[in-house]
């Protein structure tokens, strides 16, 4: 009798067990179903898996902004490597723009020093840098990253190398920095003491340098540094190397200065993972070097051609010279006949070449410009109360603008106080 209940209560429990298990292994399958279909809805492959385990949905993308970064080189305290990095989620877009070392940011190049120098900043404080290249391009750079030449090194031996095309054959030697470059010309794989010895070359032990095309000395240097980061970019993204992302965590933590935060960050890295390198646009700031009255050589900056280059490699990147964008607007309005003052108040010349050059481009005179007391925001002067709200809104260009009527007797329509935000 015993046994016979046992057996009962044995398949009573097998009973149970097996429906446990079905319903779990329906809740799987339900599970993956979803977590397929999210995938999915997040652009599939790489990208989707990513966002979907980093919880987006379709529409995150939508509220991503463009990410701005200063990317610095640093080795014993100096950095000889300064570039903004930019990259756009939403058009798949990103861009680097070298600054040279040299570049006067100083008041008066009759009497410039080495600390006029854009590099030397680096040794006051990075959040220094920042204002300064903020100032130089118009931009709002929030974010920075300090890479020793120690985590370099790591990273590259961490991904297992980068097939890169030496531009020449390379010969120098510093004793002082233990710095040792021998490397021939022509595609090879460089591990991370290789690839240190490309992007800090400039010249030769006899004086040799990059040909004249190239980009000769530091104009060299950056093109080959972009170049290799470029390459770079290429190997890391790799599914292989995306699975890495702890030991580059690792070695982050280590050698590697920033104030970006992870938690933003991720948000990115689904996208970036998809991202062509192949359209990674690259530039030099643009200007001349020159040797200043008191025999010190500087390199002196464009503000025209930097407002232009910002303006089209990192701000709007549709903008084009001829195009005319007068006709655009279907309000009736003749923006021909439209007078816009501008006033800088930003402390940055190439922001207010950058806003200049858009609005011109947009159709607009602008009358006049000027100089205004440094103001955080930007605002919008209307002097003769102009009823047209598509106007307001196109002349909102930048972050943070404030538009207020003012009338009074001027021979202007509207007043852009440029804000430094």
């Amino acid at each position: 009798m015993n046994t016979l209940s046992n057996k009962k209560s044995n398949k009573r429990k097998s009973g149970i067990f097996k429906k446990i298990l079905l319903v779990l292994l329906l809740l799987i399958l339900v599970s993956g179903a979803v977590f397929a279909y999210r995938v999915y809805q997040n652009g599939g492959g790489k990208k989707g898996f990513l966002a979907t385990i980093v919880g987006h949905t379709p529409d995150t993308v939508k509220n991503l902004e463009k990410m701005y970064c200063l990317l610095l080189g640093e080795s014993e305290g100096l950095t000889d490597t300064i570039m903004i990095a930019e990259y756009d989620p939403q058009a798949q877009q990103a861009s680097l723009l070298s600054i040279p070392r040299d570049t006067f940011i100083g008041d008066n190049k009759n009497r410039a020093r080495a600390v006029d120098k854009i590099n030397s900043v680096y040794s006051t404080g990075v959040d220094n840098l920042l204002k300064k290249v903020n100032n130089l391009t118009g931009l709002n750079i929030k974010y920075y990253l300090a890479v020793d030449t120690v985590a370099f090194k790591e990273v590259i031996d961490a991904i297992g190398r980068v097939k890169f095309n030496v531009p020449m054959d390379m010969d120098y030697d510093d004793n002082r920095q233990n710095l040792h470059i021998h490397l021939k010309a022509g595609e090879q794989l460089l591990d991370g003491d290789k690839a240190e010895q490309v992007v800090r070359f400039r010249h030769n032990n006899d004086g040799t340098t990059y040909p004249y095309s190239y980009g000769d000395q530091d104009f060299g240097r950056m093109k080959t540094q972009r170049a290799f980061l470029t390459a770079l970019a290429k190997q890391t993204l790799k599914v292989e190397n995306i699975t890495k992302i702890s030991t580059f965590m690792d070695i982050a933590k280590k050698y590697i200065k920033t104030n970006l935060d992870f938690n933003i960050l991720k948000d990115y890295i689904p996208y970036i993972v998809e991202f062509n390198v192949d359209s990674l646009q690259t530039q030099h700031l643009p200007g001349e070097s020159e040797r200043t009255p008191n025999g010190v050589w500087i390199f002196s900056a464009d503000e025209e051609e930097t407002a232009k280059i910002v303006d089209e490699f990192f701000i709007n990147p549709k903008i084009e010279d001829n195009v005319d964008t007068s006709q655009i607007d279907t309000s009736g309005i003749d923006k021909s006949k439209i007078k816009i003052e501008l006033l800088n108040g930003s402390n940055s010349n190439t922001k207010l070449q950058i806003v200049k050059r858009r609005l011109e481009n947009a159709g607009y005179v602008v009358a006049k410009t000027g100089e205004a007391t440094d103001t955080e925001n930007t605002v919008i002067v209307d002097r003769k109360n102009t009823e047209h709200e598509n106007i307001k809104e196109e002349l909102k260009i930048l972050a943070d603008t404030t538009y207020i009527y003012l009338g009074e007797e001027t021979d202007v329509d509207f007043t852009i106080v440029l804000g430094m935000a």
